[in-house]
């Protein structure tokens, strides 16, 4: 069965160059996670190597993301050249494999106005079928009014939002992450559990902030199984009693603008779990390339627990053909 993978990292030299280079203060510490094994390597290549492992994976197509923290923590000047270099040389690669290969857009988010414009430049090229973003850039977060003019912009042009975990700020890390071991302290604050509350207080945030009223064709993406908010939903939901503004529930949005990715996690319970909450319909496969490795069995034994061998053609592909356009070779 052909498997399209949608959260598939990717960096440049000079995008990890920067993020490295900035003062001990500035600097994300997350960084440190891409250095384990040989994930660094990994992320820089997006040929051969690449390619191989896809085909021990069984995957055929990857929609390609700079890795976190992308250029959201970057000067604004730098940001902008990083971003633009980021995004035409993805474009060559896809260009080299049209069909294994698509990506994600590296915005400048620092810059909202900035942004726009690249999104407006690569909107056309066949090759960026969805945004890759996160849910604050500096102190702004994505529902800011700021990044209005952006979000419709996505809308506007089909452009998914793949909203990815991020480090806290450094005052929640202090308060809520610290204490223990410098490293289990990272731990606690990225993949233990700080990057999914992020990500899923990103999400709500955009809903509560009426996002989908003005935009209602905006379609955004959370990985790790819904960054905990499919497991807390009827309680999440509560927010509709106070948020009165809204056209709908909180809860009605994750039927019609929220979609879930695996990012990597093949575990037969949370597929069961998540489809109490959501459908078929609006659920994504993504390895999170090089940071989790699959193969093709575990692949194979993860869509096979789906009894209806429709619902496992959306999982594995026709949901991603469908939420970013991509035609069949």
């Amino acid at each position: 069965m052909r498997v399209i993978a949608i959260e598939e990292h990717w960096t440049t030299e000079d995008i990890d160059r920067a993020l490295r280079s900035r003062p001990a203060g500035e600097r994300d510490d997350s960084l440190a996670l891409n250095d384990r094994g040989d994930i660094s390597a990994r992320l820089l290549d997006i040929g051969a190597q690449r390619i191989e492992a896809m085909d021990a994976a069984g995957v055929d197509v990857q929609i390609l993301s700079i890795a976190p923290p992308g250029t959201h923590g970057l000067p604004v000047r730098e940001a902008i050249e990083l971003s633009r270099d980021a995004n035409d040389r993805v474009s060559e690669a896809v260009e080299r494999r049209p069909t294994r290969l698509r990506a994600m857009t590296t915005l400048p988010m620092p810059d909202p106005d900035a942004a726009v414009a690249e999104l407006e430049r690569t909107a056309d090229d066949p090759a960026h079928v969805g945004i890759m973003s996160y849910g604050r850039s500096g102190e702004r977060p994505l529902d800011d009014p700021a990044n209005d003019d952006l979000l419709a912009t996505a809308a506007k042009a089909g452009k998914p939002i793949f909203l990815h975990p991020q480090i806290p700020p450094k005052a929640v890390r202090e308060a809520s992450y610290s204490g223990v071991d410098p490293m289990t302290d990272l731990a606690l604050a990225t993949f233990g559990w700080g990057w999914h509350i992020e990500a899923g207080l990103a999400a709500l945030r955009l809903v509560v902030r009426g996002t989908f009223d003005r935009h209602p064709d905006l379609q955004i993406v959370l990985g790790h199984w819904g960054e905990m908010l499919l497991f807390a939903l009827d309680r999440v939901d509560g927010l509709s009693n106070v948020a009165t503004h809204l056209e709908r529930r909180v809860a009605d949005y994750f039927s019609t603008n929220i979609h879930i990715a695996t990012s990597g996690m093949l575990a037969p319970r949370l597929l069961r779990h998540a489809l109490e909450y959501t459908t078929a319909d609006r659920i994504l496969f993504s390895g999170d390339y090089p940071f989790h490795r699959l193969d093709a069995t575990a692949l194979g034994g993860f869509l096979h627990e789906l009894p209806d061998p429709e619902d496992q053609r959306k999982i594995a592909h026709a949901n991603a053909e469908s939420l970013f356009g991509l035609a069949r070779p």
